[in-house]
């Protein structure tokens, strides 16, 4: 009898690595099925500049960012922690971002990768397209690892939980995100960073789709500890230009400036940067 059970342990065993390779094929033959139904059952929005959407979306990205400090210092951002977007489920999108490569010049220049934002997971809670009721509500969890050089590092890892909604009404839809940016260590210097987005959306034509953004950040403890700055976002993103069967491109650009304060009202309270200018390229697959 124990023969007999070794035997057929063995047999079950030699029998594995082929069913998990059959397996792991049958996944990717059906990877494309699963993103037709993950993107059918949503609204088909264009992903904002600056708000990170609530839709499920799988493309390339990479933003390239001009921004002027209240230090009279201007930062390169290359990539801006942009990079792959994955729908593996049906209701599920992974993001493995890209470190960011920054330059400043004009005061205290430096180069060197900022913080990594490695990894951003998307769960999409309730979701409708066009003809279904047009709205979305998703929740974000994004890890950042302090991997940047020491002009661009807070030495501390970040955890930022997201909630993201969405409604539209024909050609115009809203997209809104609230999160907070909760530091694993030094948060007596960092803080904690609530941020909210708004971004205001029309869809003219096939491919033009106009956007204002407003983008807030809120500062509870650390060294910006009671400040707040707000930003508009003006923007427009063109596509989806179909290159393949799969293959889209998207390009967008935009003007971010503070709201409040400003460098003209109150430059000792500019936390942030006062105005940044905003290129997009995208390939959706």
């Amino acid at each position: 009898m124990k023969v007999h059970l070794n035997l057929a342990a063995l047999l079950l065993l030699s029998t594995l690595p082929a069913y998990a390779s059959d397996q792991i094929g049958d996944c990717f033959d059906r990877w494309y099925d699963r993103v037709g139904v993950a993107q059918d059952s949503q609204p088909h929005w264009m992903t904002p500049l600056m708000t990170v959407t609530p839709r499920l979306e799988q493309e390339f990205r990479y933003d390239q960012y001009w921004e002027h400090t209240s230090t009279g210092a201007d930062i390169g951002s290359f990539d801006s922690g942009k990079g792959l977007e994955l729908i593996p489920t049906t209701t599920n999108e992974v993001i493995l971002n890209l470190p960011p490569y920054d330059e400043r010049t004009n005061k205290s220049p430096a180069s060197g990768f900022g913080d990594w934002p490695v990894l951003l997971v998307k769960q999409r809670l309730f979701s409708a397209n066009e003809e279904q009721g047009n709205y979305i509500v998703s929740a974000f969890l994004g890890v950042q690892a302090p991997i940047g050089a020491e002009a661009f590092t807070n030495h501390a890892w970040v955890i930022t939980p997201t909630l993201a909604l969405g409604k539209g009404w024909g050609d115009f839809d809203i997209q809104a995100t609230i999160g907070a940016a909760l530091p694993t260590a030094h948060s007596e210097t960092i803080g904690t960073a609530v941020t909210s987005n708004v971004a205001l959306q029309y869809h003219l034509g096939e491919y033009f789709w106009p956007e204002i953004e407003f983008n807030d950040t809120t500062w509870s403890g650390g060294a910006r500890k009671g400040l707040n700055q707000l930003f508009m976002t003006v923007g427009m993103i063109l596509g989806r230009f179909q290159v393949s069967e799969h293959g889209k491109v998207i390009i967008g650009s935009g003007y971010q400036f503070a709201l409040s304060p400003d460098l003209v009202t109150a430059p000792a309270l500019t936390p942030v940067y006062d105005h940044n200018w905003v290129i997009s390229a995208r390939l959706a697959f």
